[in-house]
């Protein structure tokens, strides 16, 4: 697990390297490239570390960066806030236990059934834990099985959910890929992400080049537009809430827009 976490680190900070030309960050063109982006060394000169150094953190060899360093790599490589949070997170993601299924407690089972908007409770790997009966004549948790209530199973690779995204599914489907590569990366080699890594691949032939593309988004409230086959057109405002009692475990709310 911990050779995979450090694979992805590596992943995210070539990708990044790629994607910026010598002129975005005050470099010369100079002779021909054979490939886009900045050559490693350039990175490592901007960052003021070794390049040896660097190459082994892109090839997700055993180094131990200090904040100093990752804050100074972000700086290089223009990272955003966002992508300056993960690059930390994944740094410290080392030692985690294996994955379990979280357990939804009772008292927010009786809330979220209180309440008449829409709303469900998700959990690390974005599985769909507990909904409320005005979510599920909406997205009808109840008729999947277990193993496919998931926002991204859902989402992704079952055709009704495609269906009632209608035109916005592909924005809708790449921008939730890149907020779950956030959650990914930390878990990078667990059963249970590899699980769904590889359903993900086998129902969604669009997924394999956003997950390429390694973007990391954050999650952030919203609208979405939903095309339901009885109910019509229906515009949603959405907001997300972490548990108190237990952060991985996160509350959706939809209201009428």
């Amino acid at each position: 697990m911990v050779d995979a976490y450090r694979s992805e680190l590596g992943d995210f900070l070539r990708s990044r390297r790629e994607r910026l030309s010598p002129e975005a960050v005050g470099l010369p063109e100079g002779r021909r490239r054979r490939t886009s982006g900045l050559r490693r060394e350039e990175v490592a000169e901007l960052a003021g570390i070794g390049v040896d150094w660097y190459i082994r953190l892109e090839q997700g060899r055993a180094v131990s960066p200090s904040i100093t360093t990752i804050d100074a790599l972000a700086r290089a490589l223009r990272l955003n806030k966002t992508e300056h949070a993960h690059l930390r997170a994944l740094t410290e993601s080392a030692g985690r236990r294996p994955f379990s299924p979280e357990v939804v407690p009772d008292h927010i089972k009786r809330l979220i059934d209180s309440l008449p908007q829409p709303a469900y409770v998700t959990g690390r790997r974005w599985d769909v834990l507990a909904w409320n009966a005005a979510a599920d004549k909406i997205f009808a948790y109840s008729r999947l099985p277990e193993e496919d209530r998931n926002t991204l199973i859902c989402i992704l690779t079952n055709p009704v959910t495609r269906r009632l995204f209608g035109e916005s599914w592909a924005s809708e489907a790449e921008r939730m890929v890149a907020q779950f590569r956030a959650t990914h990366d930390l878990w990078a080699g667990d059963p249970a992400f590899v699980d769904l890594l590889d359903r993900l691949r086998q129902g969604c032939p669009e997924f394999e080049s956003w997950w390429g593309a390694h973007d990391i988004g954050s999650v952030i409230a919203g609208q979405k537009v939903l095309n339901h086959p009885k109910k019509g057109a229906l515009r949603f405002e959405y907001a997300s809430f972490q548990s108190n009692d237990d952060p991985a475990l996160k509350l959706v709310i939809y209201t009428p827009a």
